[in-house]
Protein backbone atom coordinates (compact mmCIF):
# COMPACT_ATOMS: atom_id res chain seq x y z
CA UNK A 1 0.00 0.00 0.00
CA UNK A 2 0.83 3.65 -1.18
CA UNK A 3 2.48 5.55 2.05
CA UNK A 4 -0.44 8.11 0.81
CA UNK A 5 -3.55 6.08 1.17
CA UNK A 6 -2.42 4.78 4.78
CA UNK A 7 -2.09 8.32 5.80
CA UNK A 8 -5.70 8.91 5.07
CA UNK A 9 -6.41 5.67 6.07
CA UNK A 10 -4.73 6.77 9.21
CA UNK A 11 -6.61 9.59 9.64
CA UNK A 12 -10.04 8.37 8.55
CA UNK A 13 -9.42 5.49 11.19
CA UNK A 14 -9.15 8.34 13.90
CA UNK A 15 -11.19 10.08 13.03
CA UNK A 16 -13.98 7.08 13.13
CA UNK A 17 -12.11 6.18 16.36
CA UNK A 18 -12.95 9.19 18.21
CA UNK A 19 -16.72 9.66 16.86
CA UNK A 20 -17.08 6.06 18.21
CA UNK A 21 -15.53 6.77 21.69
CA UNK A 22 -17.77 9.95 21.38
CA UNK A 23 -20.96 7.91 21.20
CA UNK A 24 -19.98 5.28 23.67
CA UNK A 25 -17.83 6.95 26.41
CA UNK A 26 -17.83 10.88 26.28
CA UNK A 27 -21.66 11.42 25.53
CA UNK A 28 -22.60 9.56 28.70
CA UNK A 29 -20.29 11.25 30.85
CA UNK A 30 -21.33 14.37 29.85
CA UNK A 31 -24.87 13.81 30.46
CA UNK A 32 -23.93 12.42 33.92
CA UNK A 33 -22.18 15.27 34.40
CA UNK A 34 -25.63 17.72 33.84
CA UNK A 35 -27.67 15.33 35.81
CA UNK A 36 -24.92 15.91 38.85
CA UNK A 37 -25.24 19.41 38.11
CA UNK A 38 -28.53 19.84 38.29
CA UNK A 39 -29.26 17.82 41.40
CA UNK A 40 -26.58 19.74 43.61
CA UNK A 41 -28.99 22.85 42.68
CA UNK A 42 -31.95 21.03 43.82
CA UNK A 43 -29.97 20.17 46.82
CA UNK A 44 -29.18 23.91 47.49
CA UNK A 45 -32.82 24.70 46.95
CA UNK A 46 -33.99 21.90 49.17
CA UNK A 47 -31.39 23.42 51.60
CA UNK A 48 -32.80 27.03 51.98
CA UNK A 49 -36.79 25.39 52.04
CA UNK A 50 -36.21 25.30 56.38
CA UNK A 51 -35.13 29.05 55.85
CA UNK A 52 -37.59 30.07 53.24
CA UNK A 53 -40.30 28.88 54.93
CA UNK A 54 -39.50 30.35 58.43
CA UNK A 55 -38.97 33.85 56.30
CA UNK A 56 -42.67 33.06 54.36
CA UNK A 57 -44.02 32.34 58.26
CA UNK A 58 -42.38 35.59 59.92
CA UNK A 59 -44.47 37.77 56.64
CA UNK A 60 -47.34 36.19 57.17
CA UNK A 61 -47.25 37.40 60.81
CA UNK A 62 -46.52 40.80 59.45
CA UNK A 63 -49.20 41.29 57.18
CA UNK A 64 -51.78 39.56 59.58
CA UNK A 65 -50.75 42.69 62.37
CA UNK A 66 -51.00 45.02 59.42
CA UNK A 67 -54.50 43.83 58.42
CA UNK A 68 -55.59 43.55 62.27
CA UNK A 69 -54.25 47.32 63.14
CA UNK A 70 -55.88 48.91 60.27
CA UNK A 71 -58.82 46.22 60.90
CA UNK A 72 -58.96 44.67 57.34
CA UNK A 73 -60.04 41.54 58.67
CA UNK A 74 -62.54 39.24 56.25
CA UNK A 75 -65.36 41.59 55.67
CA UNK A 76 -65.24 44.08 52.59
CA UNK A 77 -63.97 47.18 52.86
CA UNK A 78 -67.49 49.02 53.16
CA UNK A 79 -68.05 47.34 56.36
CA UNK A 80 -64.58 47.57 57.55
CA UNK A 81 -64.73 51.66 56.89
CA UNK A 82 -68.56 51.77 58.28
CA UNK A 83 -67.29 50.15 61.36
CA UNK A 84 -64.19 52.55 61.61
CA UNK A 85 -66.75 55.44 61.28
CA UNK A 86 -69.33 54.37 63.45
CA UNK A 87 -66.98 53.77 66.44
CA UNK A 88 -65.23 57.18 65.66
CA UNK A 89 -68.61 58.91 65.62
CA UNK A 90 -69.77 57.61 68.97
CA UNK A 91 -66.47 58.37 70.33
CA UNK A 92 -66.37 62.30 69.65
CA UNK A 93 -70.10 62.85 69.34
CA UNK A 94 -71.02 62.77 65.54
CA UNK A 95 -73.39 61.80 63.74
CA UNK A 96 -73.58 59.37 60.38
CA UNK A 97 -76.51 60.48 58.83
CA UNK A 98 -76.02 58.69 55.42
CA UNK A 99 -73.64 56.23 53.79
CA UNK A 100 -74.55 55.71 49.89
CA UNK A 101 -73.82 52.51 48.37
CA UNK A 102 -69.74 52.90 46.55
CA UNK A 103 -69.71 53.49 43.25
CA UNK A 104 -67.62 51.34 41.13
CA UNK A 105 -65.91 52.08 37.70
CA UNK A 106 -62.87 49.37 35.88
CA UNK A 107 -60.90 50.15 33.71
CA UNK A 108 -58.49 47.69 32.53
CA UNK A 109 -57.33 45.42 35.35
CA UNK A 110 -58.10 48.46 38.34
CA UNK A 111 -61.09 48.83 40.17
CA UNK A 112 -62.27 52.26 41.48
CA UNK A 113 -64.63 52.22 44.18
CA UNK A 114 -65.88 55.72 45.77
CA UNK A 115 -67.68 55.67 49.17
CA UNK A 116 -70.03 58.54 50.01
CA UNK A 117 -71.11 59.41 53.23
CA UNK A 118 -72.77 62.80 55.22
CA UNK A 119 -71.74 63.46 58.77
CA UNK A 120 -72.94 65.75 61.26
CA UNK A 121 -71.07 67.40 63.85
CA UNK A 122 -69.09 70.20 65.13
CA UNK A 123 -66.02 71.30 62.87
CA UNK A 124 -62.91 70.00 65.00
CA UNK A 125 -64.63 66.22 65.21
CA UNK A 126 -65.22 66.50 61.46
CA UNK A 127 -61.83 67.27 60.85
CA UNK A 128 -60.12 65.11 62.78
CA UNK A 129 -62.25 62.20 61.33
CA UNK A 130 -61.06 63.49 57.98
CA UNK A 131 -57.27 63.40 59.39
CA UNK A 132 -57.85 59.99 61.02
CA UNK A 133 -59.18 58.19 57.35
CA UNK A 134 -56.49 59.20 55.59
CA UNK A 135 -53.64 59.00 57.67
CA UNK A 136 -54.55 56.14 60.12
CA UNK A 137 -56.39 53.94 58.37
CA UNK A 138 -55.59 52.57 54.69
CA UNK A 139 -59.35 52.72 53.44
CA UNK A 140 -58.35 54.96 50.50
CA UNK A 141 -57.59 58.97 49.83
CA UNK A 142 -60.62 61.62 50.43
CA UNK A 143 -61.18 63.28 46.77
CA UNK A 144 -64.01 65.35 47.89
CA UNK A 145 -65.12 67.28 51.21
CA UNK A 146 -67.87 69.47 51.48
CA UNK A 147 -68.29 71.36 54.81
CA UNK A 148 -71.74 73.09 55.03
CA UNK A 149 -73.90 74.67 57.93
CA UNK A 150 -77.73 73.53 58.48
CA UNK A 151 -80.36 75.03 60.22
CA UNK A 152 -82.27 72.44 62.23
CA UNK A 153 -86.05 74.39 62.04
CA UNK A 154 -87.57 72.36 64.76
CA UNK A 155 -84.47 72.64 67.13
CA UNK A 156 -83.96 76.32 66.05
CA UNK A 157 -80.51 75.71 66.25
CA UNK A 158 -77.54 75.63 63.76
CA UNK A 159 -74.96 72.83 62.80
CA UNK A 160 -72.02 71.63 60.59
CA UNK A 161 -72.44 68.74 57.62
CA UNK A 162 -69.52 67.34 56.03
CA UNK A 163 -70.53 65.18 52.85
CA UNK A 164 -67.45 63.20 52.17
CA UNK A 165 -66.12 60.88 49.18
CA UNK A 166 -63.47 58.47 49.76
CA UNK A 167 -61.72 56.78 46.89
CA UNK A 168 -60.13 53.32 46.51
CA UNK A 169 -58.44 51.78 44.08
CA UNK A 170 -57.45 48.15 43.59
CA UNK A 171 -56.75 45.11 41.29
CA UNK A 172 -59.04 43.10 39.55
CA UNK A 173 -58.00 39.46 40.33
Amino acid sequence: MIKKYKNILLVVGFILSLFICYEFAFSKTLELKKQKEKLLQEEAIFKNIPKQFSLLKQKERYYDSILTKYQLKESSLQNNLLKTLNRYAEENNLDITSFIEPHQYEQDNLITKSYSFTIQGDYNSILKLIHHLEQKTRFGEIINLRLAKKRDFKKNSNYLQAEVLLRNFSNRE
